[in-house]
């Protein structure tokens, strides 16, 4: 049974911190003590989208690092404007959880310009095409390494098959809420979805590689609509256990941003 929500909240703390219990919907396919990278990434933006939020502006660029494994445990956010301004200022959130030693550490970090939004709407210019429609995809076998925790909360339609040559493309929903009893903003939807790029790009086979992201920067042109996102995907592999992923990411109205991981690439024992 697929948890309602990825996160439940668990109040505030003394110092204004807001508290989550992270649900089995967060589990990674590389381990079953770790969060997929979607839902903590998600969780920043939330932080990083209310901090100090103003009418007439938006988040534009978003990077988030994994500074470490993030526990399905309790999460600690914390949040800051780290350079204010009225027209662009840069927001920063944290992710915070208990080490086995008992310490409290940051696992992940989000950085976000937030500029003031203009109307540009008669110069509009979109470089990328719009990604196949999502009705011409089909349901694909994601058993074995492919399944189970945050992978079997999506809808999915893929356009490709996994592996592909070229890049990979597939349209996908998220079926829980990000916090039990919120609505998904725009933006949190998209980035519930966007960490499953190195994953759509992937010419690996999961069984004999991981191939985990380290990071993952989204420029975001345009606010998304709609439930369904489309990612276009590809990794590169370099010859010392290093790769890179880059994508395009969509709503059904065509591109609206781009994202690159970088990747850590391990032969299995």
């Amino acid at each position: 049974m697929i948890d309602s929500s990825y996160y439940r909240f668990l109040g505030t703390t003394e110092e204004g911190y807001e508290r989550f219990a992270s649900t089995p919907a967060t589990v990674s396919l590389w381990g079953p003590t770790l969060q997929h990278g979607a839902p903590p990434s998600a969780l920043l933006v939330r932080a990083l989208e209310r901090c100090g939020a103003r009418e007439g502006t938006r988040l534009t660029r978003v990077v988030v690092e994994i500074l470490g494994p993030i526990p399905i445990a309790d999460i600690e956010v914390r949040s800051w404007i780290e350079r204010p301004g009225r027209r662009i200022e840069l927001i920063v959130a944290e992710l915070w959880a208990t080490a086995p030693d008992g310490s409290s550490r940051a696992v992940a970090r989000g950085t976000a310009w937030r500029m003031e939004t203009a109307d540009t709407t008669e110069v509009v210019h979109v470089v990328d095409p719009a990604l196949e429609p999502r009705e011409g995809g089909k349901s694909v076998d994601l058993s074995g390494m492919w399944k189970g925790g945050y992978l079997d909360t999506l809808d999915w339609s893929w356009i490709t098959e996994i592996g592909c040559e070229g890049a990979g493309k597939v349209w996908a929903k998220p079926k829980p809420a990000l916090v039990d009893g919120e609505e998904l903003t725009a933006l949190e939807r998209l980035f519930v979805i966007a960490d499953i790029s190195n994953g759509v790009g992937a010419k690996l086979n999961p069984e004999h590689w991981t191939f985990l992201n380290t990071d993952l920067t989204v420029h975001i042109f345009r606010v998304p609509e709609g439930e369904w996102i489309g990612v276009s995907a590809e990794t590169t592999t370099g010859p010392d256990g290093v790769g890179m992923c880059a994508g395009v990411l969509y709503d059904e109205q065509g591109a609206v941003g781009r994202i690159a991981q970088t990747l850590q690439i391990r032969a299995r024992s």
